[in-house]
């Protein structure tokens, strides 16, 4: 018997829907509505099951995306992606793990939905523009423009990422050696001067509404925390194709994920609100 098209493609499904979402409990429930409407197609009618499959996901996900604008505007304090546990594994596809970055998600955050979804189908999963014109309900012609305008976006706001992975993960380790001393020189000096640190409490949970800029005033606070937080014990994990950091505070996880720039964290987001807290006990299985 041969396997449903649909469970054959579920992961690449998937992380289109989280890529165009930045939330996983959206992302599943854009698989329910897409796999609900795969149930009543016509299937002798679909010559090609993986384009077609993209294509109902794609418009299910920006349906959602429309609506969630709306909402994130009112969301207290700064917005991140949903962090997924994942396996180092994911970070030797470099393009995927790049995508599903947290920087990345948050600076795709910034365009507008048809946008989102064009560079999402294009960068991330190279689809040509004659399918992603059926996807987003455009023109080829406008797809390419809408492309070109996204990339420009895109570029000029992610962080400059030209690390090994060996790299990475020696800053990450030294990091979270920092953050587990709390002394207040190491964190100084894993630190660049102009790092800036992001937290995402949703109102749920405390956490500083605007970003925080320097590595003075974040070493303070890191340092600050470690003393006032009983049994603060960073861990290691991977979260979103990259190796991050979970900290327990009062029952609760936190997730950390960082950006490394030459030798020294440059971004740190903090992501604390536990409704987006669910997937960090089960690897997520993403692809392209």
């Amino acid at each position: 018997m041969t396997e449903d098209p649909f469970v054959v493609h579920r992961n690449l499904l998937f992380t289109v829907a989280y890529e165009m979402l930045g939330s996983a409990a959206d992302a599943e429930d854009v698989l329910q509505e897409s796999w609900l409407r795969w149930a009543g197609a016509d299937r002798s009618q679909v010559r090609e099951p993986r384009a077609y499959l993209v294509r109902i996901v794609t418009r299910q996900a920006l349906n959602r995306l429309r609506t969630l604008s709306r909402s994130r505007e009112d969301y207290v304090g700064e917005w991140l992606p949903e962090p997924l546990l994942t396996s180092p594994d994911v970070a030797d596809d470099v393009e995927l793990a790049e995508s599903v970055s947290i920087a990345m998600l948050t600076v795709l955050e910034t365009l507008g939905p048809a946008e989102r979804a064009v560079f999402v189908l294009r960068e991330v999963f190279d689809m040509p523009y004659g399918e992603i014109a059926e996807a987003v309900g455009k023109s080829a012609a406008t797809v390419r423009q809408i492309a070109r305008r996204a990339r420009e976006h895109v570029a000029a706001r992610q962080p400059r990422v030209q690390v090994t992975r060996t790299e990475q993960q020696a800053v990450v380790a030294r990091f979270l050696n920092a953050l587990r001393t709390g002394r207040l020189q190491e964190l100084m000096e894993v630190m660049a001067p102009d790092v800036v640190m992001i937290t995402d409490g949703g109102g749920v949970v405390a956490a500083a509404r605007v970003p925080i800029h320097g590595a003075d005033v974040v070493a303070k606070l890191l340092a600050r925390a470690h003393q006032v937080v009983t049994g603060f014990e960073p861990t290691s994990v991977w979260l979103n194709g990259a190796p991050a950091g979970r900290i327990e505070i009062d029952g609760e996880a936190t997730a950390i994920s960082l950006v490394v720039a030459d030798g020294r964290v440059t971004r740190i987001y903090v992501m604390r609100n536990p409704e987006k807290l669910t997937r960090l006990h089960e690897p997520a299985e993403l692809a392209r």
